[in-house]
């Protein structure tokens, strides 16, 4: 009988416990989803207010909003080299500690950010949608529509003229390697093709 009721006791303290932590974890996803959503929120609104604000100082600078937009695209493609980069990737041999690992994971996030965010700062020059354009935070700013120009002429070309010369390093080093295995299996040190297989 004592047994029984001991067990009956522990039970209800397990439920107790269990219930707590529900309720503990229903709070704090709840405090999560209040927290991001205010951060979201303002996060934008905030860097649409901001970006309306300078971008007609920046487009007013020597040069013009070609080059702000040329500018723009230059840190786009920096952004996608460092987000596409294997060295902030995996982990590197005889690296360890969980502090690199967050510092490269950081970085890599930045290299995102910094790859996304020069386009947003165009389009938020653009006349919003579903408002009138003679409001402030919807009218067209002037000189988005070259610098956005400029910025897609800059990404497309340096772009493709990257893939090019980064396509021919790597064909370059395909050769040599092929052309050092040819000369091993020449001298009888090298795997044959049907070795290797």
């Amino acid at each position: 009988m004592a047994r029984r009721e001991l067990g009956s006791g522990q039970v209800q303290q397990e439920r107790d416990r269990g219930y707590r932590v529900l309720v503990r974890d229903g709070a704090v996803l709840g405090l999560f989803l209040v927290v991001a959503g205010a951060v979201v929120f303002l996060g934008f609104g905030g860097a649409r207010w901001a970006t309306r604000e300078s971008a007609p100082v920046l487009y007013g600078m020597p040069g013009g909003a070609w080059s702000v937009g040329g500018v723009l695209g230059l840190v786009t493609l920096m952004g996608c080299g460092g987000a596409l980069s294997e060295t902030f990737g995996g982990a590197v041999p005889g690296d360890s500690g969980k502090a690199s690992g967050m510092l490269r994971g950081m970085v890599r996030g930045g290299c995102y950010v910094a790859a996304v965010a020069p386009l947003l700062f165009l389009l938020s020059g653009l006349q919003g949608k579903n408002c009138r354009s003679y409001e402030p935070g919807c009218s067209y700013v002037p000189g988005t529509i070259p610098a956005l120009l400029g910025y897609v002429g800059c990404v497309t070309v340096l772009g493709w003229l990257i893939h090019r010369w980064r396509r021919a390093v790597v064909d370059a080093r395909r050769a040599r390697e092929r052309e050092r295995l040819r000369k091993l299996r020449k001298k009888g040190k090298g795997k044959s093709r049907t070795a290797s297989r």
